[in-house]
């Protein structure tokens, strides 16, 4: 076996023996304590507890409340504001809902849609007469190319439109904040960490409702608060985070300063990614940090919002058109290309494709598909036996399709029916996936989303026999950072590569 398997570190524990292993459909599951690392099995939706699933799906239901309806009111108001503006000016025209559509999308950039812990129309009417006039401006200026006219009055609409929408938005903010005080639209909230900043939020939290965030409890190994000092009890320990968000329906984390060390919240926080968990973090030397847009302030203190995992946003959905949309055109267009290589495979192997367990999303396997370049002398060779780049039993045309990475091309039929991506970590085979996964913790978090035809790792020549571990650093820091331009640059890269026979 010619594997790379990284560094020569053995497998160690971490600095609190806190060592996530995989993440399940929904949940992502056990942290188990070492002295030695064993991977876990990969559990699915199905072997939850009823029980469990069903306070999931209630509290699902409710933090959608708590977050789309203070969003549909919002939506709501502005829509309703434009329709007035458009019919006291004359402009309720087709045209006009380009500027509606470019208003909406500002606001919706600016973050003007979300919930917040605190709704100010004060703090708000800069961004809102900003991003109005702006658009208006825009369609004015449009307009104005083809009718003078009719490019001011749009400018004249998005000027009343301002006015309405801050009216508007004033009242619903009101009523937004006397519902929490009656403990409506509230999220319930786990602060990780029981030092005195927590302590200090958790009673922040219970004497001003209108933030709309319920304290549930603390997770902490070794609470600095006095059992008397806490407004809100230890749910648990750091390992027991999976079973407090399920188990207590949280919809809202807050990171404080604890026991844990910084390198292993990181795997902790992890475990929200499979939940619908917003996360805040408490900024070190927080008193001195500057409010964004990304900030909230609850009473004082600055917390600074954990972008949510890009595969629990709405653009995650355009990621699966836009591969169903590239692999059937591929297949397509390649069809003949495809034709050939197959009857050269099978000439020269005895086999046209090569079937193989790999592992993908939620640590399930699925089976890829390559053209054949050799045909293993047994199972056990295919499924342990790292690298066949030196094989001498390798015949040319099975060379030319590794070289050319053609061997990779059935495997537009994989991301057609939703096995893999077009870009995302490559998958490995189960046997490896366990070995790696016993060195490097963070190596299993690559299973967050689909495996790639290519990825992140692959266009900085991260395959074939180089370090596992930069592999999963990349594929980890390719899912934090997901985009579909993103996307598109590794294909256009991948395709560079390709045509110039970098492949193995």
């Amino acid at each position: 076996m010619t594997a790379d398997l990284g560094s020569s570190r053995p497998a160690g524990r971490s600095e609190l023996d806190i060592v996530p292993t995989v993440f399940a459909d929904n949940f992502a599951v056990e942290f188990q304590a070492e002295p030695e690392v064993v991977p876990a099995p990969v559990p699915v939706a199905g072997d939850l507890p009823t029980a469990t699933e069903e306070r999931a799906r209630h509290r699902v239901e409710r933090l959608r409340r708590a977050f789309r309806v203070p969003a549909m009111l919002l939506l709501a108001v502005d829509v309703a504001a434009f329709s007035a503006a458009t019919l006291l000016t004359g402009t309720a025209q087709l045209k006009g809902l380009v500027l509606l559509l470019l208003v909406v999308a500002l606001y919706q950039h600016a973050g003007l849609y979300r919930s917040r812990f605190t709704f100010s129309i004060l703090n708000d009417a800069p961004t809102l007469i900003g991003r109005g006039v702006g658009a208006g401006a825009v369609v004015m200026v449009l307009g104005g190319l083809q009718d003078g006219r009719a490019g001011t009055a749009r400018l004249a609409t998005a000027v009343l439109f301002v006015v309405f929408c801050l009216l508007g938005r004033a009242a619903v903010y009101h009523g937004i904040r006397v519902a929490r005080r009656r403990h409506r639209l509230q999220q319930h909230t786990l602060l990780l960490g029981a030092g005195q900043v927590a302590g200090t939020l958790a009673e922040n939290l219970l004497e001003h409702p209108e933030y709309g965030l319920i304290p549930e409890g603390f997770v902490e190994d070794h609470p600095l608060l006095d059992e008397g000092e806490r407004p809100v009890p230890v749910l648990g320990r750091y390992e027991d985070l999976t079973r407090v968000l399920v188990e207590h329906q949280i919809d809202m984390v807050i990171v404080t300063y604890g026991s844990v060390r910084e390198p292993s919240m990181v795997s902790l926080l992890r475990a929200c990614d499979r939940l619908d968990c917003e996360i805040f973090f408490v900024p070190r030397l927080y008193e001195l940090h500057t409010a964004t847009k990304d900030t909230e302030v609850l009473w004082g203190v600055p917390l600074v919002r954990l972008r949510r995992a890009p595969f629990r946003t709405r653009a995650w959905t355009g990621k699966r058109i836009f591969d169903v949309t590239i692999s059937g055109l591929g297949l397509s267009l390649i069809a003949p290309i495809m034709l050939v290589c197959a009857a050269m495979a099978r000439y020269e192997t005895g086999s046209a494709i090569f079937r193989q367990q790999r592992i993908g999303l939620d640590g399930r396997p699925f089976e890829i598909l390559k053209f054949c370049s050799l045909r293993p002398a047994a199972v056990s060779e295919s499924t342990t036996k790292w690298n066949i780049a030196e094989d001498g039993r390798v015949g040319p045309f099975g060379r030319f399709l590794r070289r050319t990475s053609l061997d990779e091309l059935p495997q537009l039929w994989n991301v057609l029916r939703g096995d893999m991506s077009l870009v995302g970590p490559r998958p490995e085979r189960p046997f490896f996936v366990d070995e790696f996964a016993r060195r490097y913790p963070w190596y299993t978090a690559r299973h967050r989303v689909p495996a790639g035809l290519t990825g992140w790792a692959q266009v900085h020549g991260l395959r074939g026999d180089t370090s596992i571990a930069d592999r999963a650093k990349f594929d980890n820091f390719y899912i934090e950072n997901w985009s579909m331009w993103g996307d598109i640059k590794i294909l256009l890269r991948t395709v560079g590569k390709v045509l110039g026979a970098a492949g193995r």
